[in-house]
């Protein structure tokens, strides 16, 4: 099934590797690191009048495109998913309106089949023009807490098609010629849930590229509009030129790598493979996804705009001093199959969920292909984004308002091949995300926090072992009509280690945990109902881990103890270290070393045999409480159904053959 809007050329066009133009490099520079600084101004505008708490949280990126639609420069702040489409939106703000683009114009777009990400991202773009001439667009995206579709926070995993997942906003004008367009942003508003915050968002976003495009003319008043374009132009060949250069010292050849989604809900268990090979030839940077799988029936799928953005992000994590912009973009290329794939969903597939779904997979698996092609700078793979979405009514005052207390979590990233991930921290969907502050949560919405702290064992074991996760959990207070969503992924497809580094642990929401009531949703659900007095608590996985963990010094091993990221269990089972306690308020720990050398020996003699243990047994082992979840992952590769203990056996056979390449390929 098609739409009317047909299927853009991605190729980004520039001269590539021309000689550099005749700007001298002082105002070059200048006017470069201006363009860095319109679109700063932008985010700190955002940050001021936003009125959503999840843009607050810096869901929002902003842009400086030149006249045809390319990206000039990011911004400093901005978060990876955004950064690889908003050029995708201005042209087709450009392609929409063509020469019916005007002086004082304000457009609207969130339309993830022309090249967004999805609904809940929402483009403001606005022409830029110098002697009544268009310079240049500025934009800004930010991240609406509710775009309508059937549950709050218009996250629908039950949606196969995008017509239950909200607003469709294709190109549209919400200021002509400077006059405000009441009745069509009331439109626009009007089909989301909170009406008032969203015509909030909507001015403060506008009024953003205000600012971008007053600090743009005050640069052609100082340089000339002449010089200013130039430096647009020479701004993304400069960019172009040093990646081409950068990639003449590297290693030519190609490079494949997996990784997974946890099912598909139309097909039963078995993991769904998103396939990646990696070319470099010394003309370019080339990737090809053709093989992937096709579209999934739930809204875990990705759009072209957020392939080529996970593309564009994962690459970039191994350049990280290169400014970015269409320069970049038009230095790698890729060839992402026909549409209706996971990886190519075109209209009308459900595509809210890309962001959990191909998108990190996408990212974490160039993370892995770059590794082997700068393994200095190698990383195993990062915690899968996660979105925990409770909303009803809140009956803490008379009106009875909805609320959407809309929550993402930090969590770990995975071991490199010098020391530990980072722990804690931001998605590699965004790194400049933030995590929400509990007080703004609890007094917007009737969730009472319960718990939020360091998950100990949550990081995959290794020579340098993955970041540490988070444990949040929370209890709603005077409610009604109340639901819950999740959207995630990797409860399957576990956060993997790399080099022989074992992995981290399983996404997953628990519901009244410790109770008669105790029930395990899984990582993807929707409008779950949710009564006053329930509680909900969900981990956030570490990173996984990078070498043998079996080589982890056991001074270390002894810190990681010390500091409760590891427990002692885990000390001995994963690493091989005997770990006595002495005193635990004082931290007195003691590593048996003789023990531990002989026990580091008999677990190198027995592994190979955990891992083609019968998975039926180790499942019946599970079940009879002899052996734990851990045990169960990183000694035998099996998967099961976290909260009833049935094997998964396909999902199994899968995820067992990335631990023999990703782990026991590289033990010794």
């Amino acid at each position: 099934m098609t739409d009317v809007i047909t299927m853009p050329d991605l190729h980004v066009a520039h001269t590539g590797a021309r000689q550099a133009s005749g700007l001298d490099p002082v105002t070059f520079e200048v006017l470069k690191n201006a363009f860095v600084t319109s679109v700063d101004l932008m985010s700190e505008q955002i940050l001021r009048t936003c009125y959503s708490f999840v843009i607050y949280s810096r869901d929002f990126s902003s842009a400086l495109c030149d006249a045809t639609g390319n990206t000039v420069m990011q911004g400093s702040g901005d978060i990876a998913v955004h950064v690889g489409t908003l050029h995708f939106q201005c042209k087709a703000v450009i392609d929409e309106f063509k020469d019916d683009i005007h002086p004082g114009d304000v457009f609207a777009i969130n339309d993830p089949y022309r090249g967004g990400t999805h609904f809940n991202d929402v483009s403001f773009i606005r022409p830029i023009f110098a002697d009544g001439e268009i310079i240049a667009f500025a934009q800004n995206k930010g991240h609406w807490a509710d775009i309508g579709g059937n549950v709050p926070g218009s996250f629908d995993v039950n949606a196969k098609e995008h017509f239950g997942e909200g607003l469709r906003i294709t190109p549209v004008r919400i200021w002509s010629k400077g006059v405000f367009l009441h009745d069509v942003a009331q439109l626009l508003v009007s089909n989301t849930r909170a009406p008032r915050q969203a015509m909030g968002d909507l001015h403060a976003q506008s009024e953003a590229t205000a600012v971008c495009e007053r600090e743009v003319l005050r640069l052609v008043e100082k340089y000339s509009k002449t010089t200013v374009v130039a430096a647009m132009q020479e701004t993304q060949d400069y960019v172009e030129r040093i990646v081409l250069r950068r990639l003449e010292s590297l290693p030519q050849g190609v490079w494949e790598t997996t990784d997974y989604i946890d099912f598909d809900p139309g097909k039963g268990e078995g993991l769904v493979p998103i396939k990646i090979k990696l070319t470099l030839d010394g003309k370019g940077i080339h990737y090809d996804l053709t093989g992937s799988a096709p579209a999934v029936e739930t809204f875990l799928n990705s759009g072209y705009g957020t392939t080529h953005s996970a593309i564009y992000a994962g690459t970039k994590t191994f350049f990280p001093d290169v400014p970015l912009n269409s320069g970049f973009y038009a230095a790698v290329d890729a060839e992402i199959g026909p549409e209706g794939t996971v990886v190519n969903a075109g209209w009308p597939y459900a595509v809210t969920g890309f962001c959990s779904g191909p998108y990190e997979k996408l990212m974490n698996g160039i993370f892995e292909l770059w590794s082997q092609i700068m393994p200095e700078r190698a990383m195993a793979c990062a915690f899968n984004l996660e979105y925990l979405l409770v909303g009803g009514r809140d009956a803490r005052t008379d009106d009875n308002p909805y609320f959407m207390w809309y929550d993402w979590m930090a969590g770990g990233w995975g071991g490199r091949a010098s020391k530990d991930g980072s722990s804690a921290t931001a998605p590699v969907f965004g790194p400049g995300l933030a995590v929400q502050p509990i007080e703004g949560q609890e007094r917007l919405s009737p969730v009472l926090t319960t718990v939020h702290q360091i998950g100990t064992d949550s990081g995959g074991p290794g020579r340098f072992r993955g970041g540490l996760g988070i444990e949040k959990g929370g209890t709603l207070v005077h409610a009604t009509n109340t639901v819950v969503s999740y959207c995630c992924d990797r409860a399957r497809s576990i956060t993997w280690g790399i080099e022989g580094g074992l992995p981290s642990i399983p996404h997953g929401v628990w519901m009244n945990k410790g109770t008669d009531q105790e029930k395990f949703l899984g990582s993807n659900f929707s409008a779950v109902p949710l009564h006053s007095g329930d509680s909900f608590t969900r981990p956030s996985a570490g990173g996984g881990g990078y070498g043998d963990p079996l080589d982890r010094p056991f001074d270390e091993v002894l810190e990681d103890v010390i500091d409760e990221y590891v427990s002692v269990g885990r000390a001995a089972k994963d690493y091989g270290v005997i770990i006595r306690e002495v005193d635990r308020e004082l931290d007195q720990f003691e590593v048996d070393e003789a023990a531990s050398t002989q026990l580091r020996q008999q677990i190198r003699a027995d592994r190979p045999g955990w891992l083609i243990a019968d998975p039926a047994v180790v499942a019946e082992k599970y079940r009879a409480g002899e052996i734990d979840m851990l045990d169960v992952i990183r000694r035998h590769g099996v998967i099961l159904d976290w909260g009833t203990g049935e094997l998964f056996p396909e999902t199994t056979s899968e995820f067992r053959k990335s631990m023999e390449k990703r782990s026991s390929s590289h033990w010794h």
